[in-house]
Formats: C-alpha cells, structure tokens, sequence
C-alpha cells in the first residue's frame, strides 16, 4: 500500500493511495455499507453514478451475519458481495461503544450481547484482526474503545490507555498473521482522547510510532460541539506523519468535510448521506432542501439543476417529494444516490482545488453554498 502526495494548498492535500484492489484518490469519501452493501444502492450506481473508489464494511455486523465461515468460504467480501474495488472495514470498537447496555468492557476485550438475538460474544484485538483478515478488506482498522461525549477527564485517559495496549496487541498479532486471499491488506491505528489537547496529542505520537500505511482519528462526531472536533482534528493531523493518509471517521456534514480537508484529512465516511437521503433530506450545492416540504409540491424542475447525474436531471422535485408522500421505496433510493453523489463530487471538486493550490478561496464560497436551507 502506497501514499503519494500530489499537491498541497495550505493544510490540505491531494494525493493518490494505491491498495490492491485500485487506486483512490483523496480527499476521499467512503460510502458505508455495513453489512456489505450500502443501503438501497446497488454497484453499478455507486460505481457508474456515485463513482465511489472505496467503501466501508463492518466487523461486528459482518462476524454476526454471514458470519466468519461463510465469508471464508466466498473468498473474502470481495468474493461474497461482487464488489471489485477497496473495502475499509470498521473494526466493530463504535457499534460495541454503541451497545452500552448489553456490554462489558474488560483488558482482554469486550464481551457483547448480539443485538439480533442476545447470543453472547467476545471481541478481543486478536479475533478482531483475524475476523478482518477473513473479511479480506484492504483497510483493516485496529480494535479501540470509542470514548464517550462527555466524558471525564480520567475515564477519557483510561479509555485511551486501553485503545493503546489494545493497538500493541492488535499490530504483533497482525504482523504475526498472513493475508489469507493474495493480496496486501494494510491496519491503520486509532486515536482517541476526547476533548482533551494532551490526551489527543499523547494518542497522536503514541500511535505515530506503529509504522503503518494509514492513520484514523476517531472519537469524534459523537456529540462535542463542532468547533471542538475542529480543533482537535487540526490538533492531531499536524502530528501524524505527514506522507501516510488521514482517516477522520465518522465525519459528517459537507462543512465537515471541507474543514476537515482543510485541516489535512484525507479519507472520511458518514452514514448521513444515505440516512437522511431515505428521510428525504437532499444535499446540494444551492443548500440542503427537504424534498417533503410542500413548497416542492408543483415544483417541476430538477432536483439539482446543477449536477451531471442523469438521474438528478431526469427526476423533478414534485416527482420526488411524491415518492416520498406515497411510502413509494424508490423515492429513499433516489433520495440516497443523489445524496452519495453529492458528496463524491463535493471531494472530488476539493481534489481539484488543492491540486490548483486554491483551497481555501474554494472551501469558503462552497462551505457558505453548501449549508444554507433551501
């Protein structure tokens, strides 16, 4: 796996990462698809429409359904979904955050209960690699404890003193370990430390000394107020190394991604785009529309004037506000590919403008554009 960096415009940069299954260009944005698909979207939107280079699989919702064995069987995600291009897989530490209260969280790892059917699991860094290596995703994301908004300071640097002895188990036990279809798969390491300056820059170096293909910065986006995760993000990129990508995970709303690109991100993912495009919230250049609104109601022209999506072209905003009033499924597919596509474009404009050396004239019109309510 190899990082090249093109060009950069202040802070942000352009690059290429080469994985085995293609290159991506970044900045970059990862449509998740948890369970191996993204919601209501089939490959070839999100390869032909979309344009998506890379997408997201989950550890923990993938170890309970298909589950290990079958995965193996298929040779891989790779094998099991069709999907030809780079996999990133999550390494099940949010979902596990996200079930406090069926979880124990221990030293060796994390006993669960399965949110399908309560069965009792265990996670530790271990299994968590070699479930990853299973998956045969080409990102796989070391095992950590998502820390908690708000969190006191102790529990916050208790929390990320876990995360780094689970790290050190997860690095030996993936250099110990062979990938198991052919190809080079890469771990990138967490940060983590809350709100907190010290801890974030404690986590920044102590995770710099992994020599790794990638970088993540995770923790963030879990309710702290944004200016905060701004600054702990520019906080941390300007201590990671500076020619290996940066992962923000879990990251967010447009202005999110355009700070975060300016702050020296490189890689995002966010549900939001698929979410709120079944809930019939668009995001366009123009502003952020609500396609139920009556407003929209005898409005017959496209649902965003100024994309090359045919789709956006073809389908009008009485049409789609119709879908989505009728229960009509096809309305959260449109509503979910338009929305992919948009944030595909949004990163690949920002491409263009740290590759012009322009970035920050760029992020600031695009960032007033783009947040607006239409």
């Amino acid at each position: 796996m190899e990082f090249t960096i093109q060009n950069t415009s202040s802070k942000a940069r352009a690059g290429i990462l080469k994985t085995a299954h293609g290159e991506i260009k970044t900045p970059i944005f990862m449509p998740v698809g948890t369970l191996g698909a993204v919601k209501g979207v089939g490959f070839d939107a999100l390869r032909n429409d979309i344009q998506a280079q890379i997408i997201l699989g989950n550890t923990y919702h993938l170890y309970l359904r298909p589950g290990a064995e079958i995965l193996r069987k298929a040779g891989g995600l790779h094998g099991f979904n069709g999907w030809d291009r780079p996999i990133l897989t999550d390494s099940g530490g949010y979902q596990v955050y996200s079930l406090s209260n069926i979880r124990k969280i221990t030293d060796e790892g994390v006993e669960f209960r399965s949110h399908i059917d309560g069965s009792k699991h265990f996670f530790s860094p271990e299994n968590v690699m070699d479930m990853q290596r299973i998956i045969g995703a080409d990102i796989m994301m070391a095992f950590d404890e998502c820390t908690p908004y708000p969190a006191e300071y102790d529990y916050a640097k208790k929390s990320m003193e876990l995360t780094h002895r689970w790290l050190k188990r997860c690095y030996d036990h993936f250099q110990k370990t062979e990938p198991l279809y052919g190809y080079e798969q890469g771990l990138f390491p967490i940060v983590q430390g809350s709100v907190y300056k010290d801890l974030r820059k404690q986590s920044a170096e102590y995770i710099s000394s992994f020599e790794s293909p990638g970088y993540a910065i995770g923790g963030l986006s879990v309710g702290e107020p944004v200016e905060q995760m701004y600054e702990m993000t520019e906080m941390v990129c300007d201590i990671l190394p500076k020619d290996k990508p940066r992962y923000l995970m879990g990251v967010g709303t447009p202005a999110n991604i355009i700070r975060g690109i300016g702050h020296g991100i490189d890689m995002f993912d966010c549900v939001m785009p698929t979410r709120n495009g079944r809930n019939a919230m668009l995001f366009t250049r123009n502003g952020i529309m609500n396609i139920r609104n009556k407003k929209w109601e005898n409005d017959f022209s496209p649902i965003d004037e100024n994309s090359p999506l045919p789709l956006d072209q073809q389908t009008t905003k009485a049409y789609l506000r119709h879908l989505f009033v009728a229960g009509e499924m096809l309305g959260p597919i449109i509503g979910s590919i338009h929305n992919l596509a948009f944030y595909l474009r949004l990163v690949a404009e920002a491409r263009e403008a740290v590759l012009a050396g322009d970035y920050e004239t760029w992020a600031k019109e695009a960032e007033a554009s783009c947040s607006q309510r239409l």
